[in-house]
């Protein structure tokens, strides 16, 4: 039998360790957290993702969870209403997309696998690979081999900087910072995206149906003095990232001073420059990359977490079908999923258009076009060929229909 390591256990490593069992692998997962992650934000699962959910059984689950979320409302610098928005019309969902915790996704996720061997509080330090196997070295456990390791781990992925380099060689910057973190339910309504758009930065705050707190994001133009956000740099900084975020909202309006305020009790800060990760080849011998690792959009596609759904599916399947080829598979997966990595990460430039904007110019026109939308002929013309974009490369993929087998 097969023996895999998967280095993270997001949504694309747990989904991966579903897939490789269920074709007759044996995967392990190793995850740098203490304990299973169920926080995190909130993410859409569209298109052929959604197939991936469906073959394994686990679409009820998935839609059980579904956040509720109704409305946004956009507000000026006084907390005055400028304009509101069906939530789903703002996410860019149709038909039978859905939003969902990430955590909650998750958690749905590694519970399917069942007895998969996970790892907690541990990760790699070293790889050393022949044309056999790999031997992997980790920061608490003894060395292992295994007959492949895949990265799972992410935008800043380890087993993609000890296989392929650093990270300067495969991330290309948007020009724009991202930070979500919890707060305090008061910040929020239920339901409800409140979101207040500023020259070149925006925050927003929203609350889960029957969530006892609420998230808020912070985007904005990158600054000068950002720092490093590659392989080392701030990133685990917490006052550093504060520090910047005060800079970068300085005199902001709305009730942004009160979440600046926030921050030192939040906590789960995340603070990171919206890039994205294009590389040649997604491997390397026997060790290959998927999801945000291999192909990140960044959290402006809005299909970051499909891709790693997706990903997983057409990974395991190729590996599946190559039998004792891991290069055979590990092509196989690449044919397949580049046109739709390529179509994906395509929306991210034209999303971040319409979520930071430049002007205040920018912004008054941008709130008369969502107050006029419901009373103009032919709305739903209109709002159709805006959802259009991320339907199409939702659904760029034809899936393997391959038969699978229960271990």
């Amino acid at each position: 039998m097969t023996d895999v390591l998967i280095s993270g256990g997001g949504v694309a490593g747990s989904a991966l360790a579903w897939w490789l069992r269920r074709h007759g692998l044996r995967p392990t997962v190793v995850e740098r957290a203490p304990a299973p992650r169920d926080g995190g934000y909130k993410v859409d699962v569209r298109g052929a993702a959604l197939t991936v959910l469906d073959r394994m059984g686990l679409t009820g689950q998935v839609r059980a969870h579904d956040t509720g979320m109704r409305l946004a409302r956009f507000l000026d610098g006084r907390g005055r209403q400028l304009a509101t928005m069906d939530a789903a019309l703002f996410g860019g969902r149709s038909d039978d997309d859905v939003e969902i915790m990430r955590g909650d996704l998750t958690r749905i996720l590694r519970a399917a696998a069942g007895d998969v061997e996970h790892r907690f509080d541990d990760s790699v330090t070293a790889l050393r690979a022949d044309a056999d196997g790999v031997d992997v070295t980790f920061a608490r456990g003894p060395r292992r081999r295994f007959d492949l390791v895949i990265g799972a781990d992410g935008l800043h992925s380890t087993v993609r900087r000890l296989a392929f380099g650093p990270a300067s060689r495969h991330l290309r910057p948007l020009g724009h910072h991202i930070a979500i973190c919890t707060v305090p339910a008061g910040f929020g309504e239920e339901r409800v995206e409140l979101l207040h758009p500023a020259p070149g930065r925006s925050v927003g705050v929203y609350r889960t149906a029957g969530a006892p707190d609420a998230r808020a994001l912070f985007l904005f133009r990158s600054p000068g003095d950002a720092g490093d956000h590659g392989d080392a740099g701030d990133r685990g900084d917490v006052a550093a990232q504060r520090a910047l975020l005060g800079r970068a909202f300085a005199g902001a309006g709305w009730r942004v001073p009160e979440l600046l305020a926030a921050l030192p009790d939040a906590p789960d800060l995340y603070l990171d420059e919206m890039s994205q990760v294009r590389m040649v080849s997604w491997s390397a011998g026997r060790v290959g990359l998927v999801g945000d690792a291999a192909y990140a959009a960044s959290p402006a596609s809005g299909q970051g977490t499909s891709l790693g759904l997706v990903g997983a599916y057409v990974l395991a399947a190729a590996l599946a079908e190559a039998g004792g080829n891991p290069a055979a598979g590990f092509a196989a997966y690449e044919r397949r999923m580049r046109p739709f990595v390529a179509a994906n990460q395509a929306l991210a430039e034209r999303n971040l258009k319409g979520m930071v904007l430049g002007s205040a110019g920018q912004i008054r026109f941008q709130t008369l076009m969502l107050r006029l939308l419901p009373r103009l002929p032919g709305r739903e013309r209109m709002i159709s060929r805006v959802a259009e974009p991320i339907r199409r490369a939702a659904t760029a993929i034809t899936l393997p229909d391959l038969p699978t087998r229960a271990t």
